[in-house]
């Protein structure tokens, strides 16, 4: 059962108690990510997330790890487009201790400056890993065809050049200005009862902020090609189409018709360009949704040769989609998948602590599982005949790196 509080300066917390599990999850989650950075500062919000594990006041970075390890837990931490999160994974018995710590991290970070340049050198790397991999490259190739200069549009690494200007006052201005009680959701889930609210409130339902003010502008999807030559074995495509925001009503009956375009070993792309054609080894959609908007993206890898060959295929499994829709079987047999995989995931407490923290960040409500499954039961053909429609009669974006142009 899912139980909510809201903190004296306004800070959420959701629970969710499953006595039938020894582990707890605790999840800190912000709602500020590349989205909310100047062009100036883009790499900010995941620089801040490296930097809270660099050392309080009281614990050295090797302390904070030390003290995990200890307990035999998990602490770890990501930032997306729209938040950022600090998690850990503990046995219940120490998930008082591994709060404290998290609250540590979070109110006594000293940004040192040496730490600071030393991990700037550790996100340095991180970039350039990032660019030894063309599929991840693509993806972030995408986001500027689709989005341009919005926000939206920028990397979440950011770059070399707007990390190295970046200093420890910039840190503390930004958390000043985004890191406040009513931006911010802690999550937990596991064996862990009601009691727990007060021991959060300790720690977190005193600190003040000014409630951010910070106005999202709407992203025009500007159905760009953007194309990056580069040395590899493969050439890597993307195709982006603008797609739904996270509380879209046809959210639901994208999910099930993704599935059968390309979210799964069954479907279309996947046995049309990989099993019948060869031309892939990996190829899948997927559909990010934002609080405004989302997008649709394809990917695909194949030897530069053949790539005119996936391009001509991938649109005319589109055309295919678009023209006659979904089958009987194709609709019955993504809903049943859905639904087994939406079970099959509760069983975590990583993936229910994480459920629960983003659905309170980003829409302020929560569905039961019954009430998701209900969701899936009521899609209909006729329901995914309108989004293909709505989806696929634009233009799209596309992102490529090729080794020749």
């Amino acid at each position: 059962m899912l139980q909510k509080h809201e903190c004296q300066n306004g800070l959420r917390i959701v629970l969710e108690e499953i006595p039938a599990v020894r582990s707890v999850t605790i999840g800190i989650w912000i709602l500020t990510g590349s989205r909310n950075e100047s062009k100036e500062i883009n790499g900010i919000s995941h620089f801040l997330e490296h930097m809270f594990f660099k050392g309080t006041k009281t614990r050295s970075a090797k302390d904070i790890a030390e003290a995990f390890d200890a307990i035999g837990g998990q602490v770890n931490a990501f930032t997306s487009k729209e938040y950022t999160c600090f998690y850990a994974k503990v046995l219940d018995t120490h998930k008082e201790y591994a709060l404290e710590i998290l609250a540590d991290m979070f109110f006594n970070s000293t940004f040192d400056e040496v730490e600071l340049e030393k991990e700037k050198k550790v996100v340095y790397e991180e970039i350039r890993m990032s660019e030894d991999t063309p599929d991840d490259i693509v993806h972030d190739l995408l986001s500027k065809a689709s989005y341009g200069h919005h926000p939206l549009g920028y990397p979440i690494l950011g770059s070399e050049e707007t990390l190295a200007t970046i200093h420890a006052a910039d840190l503390k201005k930004y958390m000043a200005t985004h890191y406040t009680p009513s931006n911010i959701v802690i999550s937990v889930a596991g064996n862990v009862n009601e009691s727990f609210f007060s021991v959060i409130d300790q720690h977190f339902g005193k600190f003040q902020g000014e409630a951010d003010q910070h106005s999202y502008e709407k992203p025009t999807f500007i159905a760009e090609h953007v194309e990056r030559i580069k040395e590899a074995e493969q050439a890597h495509l993307c195709l982006g189409y603008n797609g739904f925001s996270i509380d879209d009503e046809n959210v639901y009956s994208l999910i099930v018709m993704n599935n059968v375009l390309g979210g799964s070993m069954s479907s279309r792309l996947f046995q049309e360009v990989r099993e019948q054609r060869g031309l892939a080894y990996s190829v899948f959609s997927y559909h990010n949704s934002f609080l405004d908007n989302g997008l649709l993206t394809i990917y695909a890898g194949t030897g530069k040769q053949h790539l005119s060959e996936l391009k001509d295929t991938i649109e005319k499994t589109i055309e295919e989609l678009v023209m006659h829709g979904l089958t009987d079987k194709e609709l019955h047999n993504s809903k049943e998948q859905l639904k087994g995989n939406l079970m099959l995931s509760l069983e975590s407490t990583n993936s229910r602590m994480s459920r629960n923290g983003r659905n309170e960040l980003l829409l302020g409500k929560h569905r039961t599982l019954d009430e998701m499954i209900e969701e899936i039961n009521l899609v209909t053909l006729e329901s995914t005949h309108d989004v293909i429609r709505n989806l696929f009669s634009n233009s799209y974006s596309s992102a490529l790196v090729s080794p020749q142009k």
